[in-house]
């Protein structure tokens, strides 16, 4: 067992004389940050917004007729022949399943539209951190700041460059970056 330790401890400090030998220049940015400074990013947001409103309005207003026919049917039941029960239960039935159905494609219809809007965004993004990458001779970009999966465990400040790739979108860091 201490001869596996010692062996896994011995490839990884040759694996790190390795890099250093090779002169690899490594530097990182935070994708999410740089979208956030975006103005285009921000007119997305209010679309996205917009889109969520429009639906939330849309499921209030099935809500609100459901509980009208649900309360109708209440007050009613008593005086309904057999048939007209039946048939209100099943128009109650259907209306709940209706909300039930609109819910489900609500949720993808606002997935659609944030990735919609956003994965172009993202895409340049991606195409600035390669440019600055081949301007400024980086061998390796990581990416940090996405919470719960940054591909970053540690980095000096020095080796950020996203304020470079902000420069390159033409967008100005703000000072406490």
């Amino acid at each position: 067992m201490k001869s596996r330790i010692l062996l896994l401890a011995t490839i990884a400090v040759m694996s790190i004389i390795s890099v250093k030998a090779q002169g690899l220049k490594v530097g990182y940015a935070d994708a999410n940050y740089i979208l956030a400074l975006m103005p285009e990013a921000q007119q997305a947001q209010a679309d996205i917004a917009s889109h969520e409103s429009m639906i939330r309005t849309n499921l209030e207003a099935k809500y609100k007729d459901y509980q009208t026919k649900l309360a109708s049917y209440q007050e009613n039941v008593a005086s309904f022949s057999e048939l007209d029960r039946t048939d209100k239960e099943r128009e109650l039935v259907a209306i709940q399943e209706s909300i039930q159905k609109y819910e489900g494609e609500a949720q993808n219809s606002v997935t659609k539209k944030q990735n919609d809007l956003l994965q172009p965004l993202f895409q340049k993004i991606g195409k600035a951190i390669e440019s600055v990458a081949i301007e400024n001779n980086y061998d390796f970009i990581f990416s940090a700041g996405a919470q719960g999966v940054d591909i970053l465990l540690y980095a000096k400040k020095d080796k950020n460059m996203t304020n470079l790739v902000l420069a390159k979108l033409g967008i100005d860091p703000p000072a406490d970056q």
